[in-house]
Parts: C-alpha cells; structure tokens; sequence
C-alpha cells in the first residue's frame, strides 16, 4: 500500500530532516569539541529557532558552521511545513486513510471480479457487474475519475489506486482470490502487460481484454486473456447492422438492458439446479409456463452450442442452460429452479 500511496515527497522530507539533524549533532561535536548531549542540544535549539544561549562562546569555525546551518534548516524546515500542508489541507491524509480501509475491505474478498480501468468501457463494465449482482473491485490510476463517479452519487467504490500493471496493484485487488478480471485501459500494451501479469498470479483466472487494434488480439491472446473485445469494431457493426437489421438490433438492445422492454440472459447450469428437477427434459421442466421465461440455448459438457434445444433433450451434469426472459421472469426462474 505504501507504494501505491505516493509518499514519496513525505518520505524525502523526513530524510532531509534527519540529515539535518545528523549534520548538526556531527557539526558540534567536531568543530566545537561538544559530548553528545551538548551536540544534541544545540542543534535542537538551533533547528527550532528558540533563541537560548550557546553552552559557550563559539569560535569563528563554529560560528560560521552555525550561519550556514540555520540557512540550510530554514530550507528544510520550510519544504517540510509545505508537505505536511499538502497532505493536511489537499486531503492527500484523507486518502491514505481511505486506501488504507479499502484494503482491508477487499482483503475479505473472493469469487470477485476486477475492473482495471474506469473510463467510459470500465465503468460501463462495472454498472452492468453491480446490476447482475457481482462483487467488483475497480484498479485505477487516476483518482480524478473516481471523483468524479463518487460526484455523480455513484456511491462507494470499492477501489485500489496504482497501477494494474505491477504485480503489487493486482494483489492488493485480489486477483489471486477473484474469479475474473476485466482489463479495459487506454492502451493495448498496459492491457497485454495486465493479461501477462494476472495470468502468472493466478492461472484460473478468467481474463477479458479490451483492444484498438485488430494486431493485438494476438498478443492479448498469448499473454493469456480468454476473450479479446475491440469496441470499435463492434460499434461499427452495430451501426451498419441498425441500417440492414435494425429490428434485429432494437431487440439486442433489448437484451442489453438499453431498450424500453428490458430483456435479460441467464445462465441456469445443471448443478445449480433443485434436485427434484434434475434428470428431467426441458419439455418436463416446463420453464415457459412455470416462469414465462424461454430456454434459448443449451450448452453441452462437451463444448457444443445447441441453439433452440430440443424439447426432449434432457440436461445432464455439466450442461449449461440459456434462458431468456424479463427481470420479473428470470427472478422467478432463479427463485424455482436454483438450489
């Protein structure tokens, strides 16, 4: 957390103090022949500019040792007044403590999912993970953005500042102990590097990877992301599908959540099913007339997609369920058929 804290002006301060005060206690005892304790007072008197007395009169050497040792902790002690005002009234404390309770927050997390980077596709990432109920954690470098999400009465954000690139930001957001994580910075190589690290921390790990060139998929494939997302491609086509397909396309939306009817996809896998619907067809289950929800798809252990499955077909271990159907309907599907 230290390093992610940027104190690095707070610690070159307090090293410039300490080596003030270790010129002086040296400065005395050489030059005035001054014991430890008469060395330690004086530079005490001399850096807190009290006005006592000298233990005794000063000799020329001292005397100019003590004119250029004034000057020099009237530098030091004003670049250090200054950082303590920067880190008092900028809020660069509030911060810290801040970060500080964040990581003990996220310490607590597992089975969650990390977000590195909130601009516009983070973020959007990060609205649709809340609204499905995920746990999220969001890796970003500039507080500025998070401001701006907190001014916009966002509300808390689980979040930890640094740079998702380093091994030391991932930890701290629990990629060790996180299902998934969603890389979507500005730059395709910041991405590439966050796959390369993330995949060596944790190997399970499912990693999805944003990119702007069509040249990186590759190398985001190879550094280990499961799946590579490039928005302009795919906002091009959605702009050329709403001139050829453009029903199509409103009923996506749909899907998505951006239309006025909202539609929503769910995912029903055979162990999270009741045990007492376990082993029967999808003409048994009957999930259109129970839920007004429709099964659109079914996902076999072997890997293979069946689209509009066959009403017989029975759902074994393994198998995935796709089931389409508003919020109200997909609510009452979970709350009949999910253990």
């Amino acid at each position: 957390m230290w390093k992610r804290a940027n104190l690095s002006r707070f610690v070159i301060a307090l090293l410039l103090a300490s080596i003030a005060f270790g010129v002086g206690i040296i400065g005395f005892m050489t030059i005035e022949n001054y014991n430890f304790l008469d060395a330690l007072y004086m530079t005490m008197i001399t850096i807190s500019t009290v006005g006592f007395g000298e233990l005794h009169p000063m000799s020329a050497a001292g005397r100019l040792f003590v004119s250029v040792y004034i000057f020099f902790n009237l530098l030091v002690i004003a670049y250090l007044v200054s950082v303590l005002t920067t880190y008092i009234f900028d809020g660069e404390l509030r911060t810290i403590f801040k970060m500080f309770k964040t990581d003990q927050e996220i310490r607590g997390y597992s089975d969650h999912v990390i977000v590195c980077g909130f601009g516009r596709n983070g973020s959007k990432a990060y609205h649709e993970l809340r609204a499905n109920g995920a746990r999220v954690v969001v890796v970003e470098q500039s507080p500025e953005l998070l401001r701006d999400a907190a001014e916009n009465g966002e509300g808390h954000v689980p979040t930890v500042i640094g740079d998702a690139t380093t091994d030391e930001t991932l930890l701290a957001a629990g990629v060790v102990r996180a299902r998934a994580l969603i890389t979507a910075l500005p730059k395709d190589a910041d991405n590439v590097f966050v796959a390369l690290t993330a995949r060596g921390l944790n190997p399970d790990l499912k990693i999805i990877a944003r990119a702007s060139l069509k040249t990186s998929e590759s190398k985001l494939l190879r550094a280990g992301a499961d799946s590579v997302v490039m928005p302009d491609e795919i906002g091009g086509s959605h702009m050329a599908n709403l001139v050829m397909r453009p029903e199509v396309i409103r009923f996506l939306e749909m899907m998505n959540g951006l239309g006025p009817n909202k539609l929503r996809l769910e995912e029903l896998s055979y162990r999270e099913i009741r045990r007492e619907w376990r082993g029967l067809s999808i003409r048994e289950l009957d999930i259109r007339s129970r839920t007004g929800a429709t099964v659109i798809g079914l996902k076999q252990s072997t890997g293979e997609f069946l689209v509009s499955p066959n009403a017989d077909t029975r759902p074994a271990a393994g198998d995935v369920l796709l089931v389409l159907g508003t919020d109200d309907q997909i609510n009452a599907l979970v709350a009949q058929f999910r253990v």
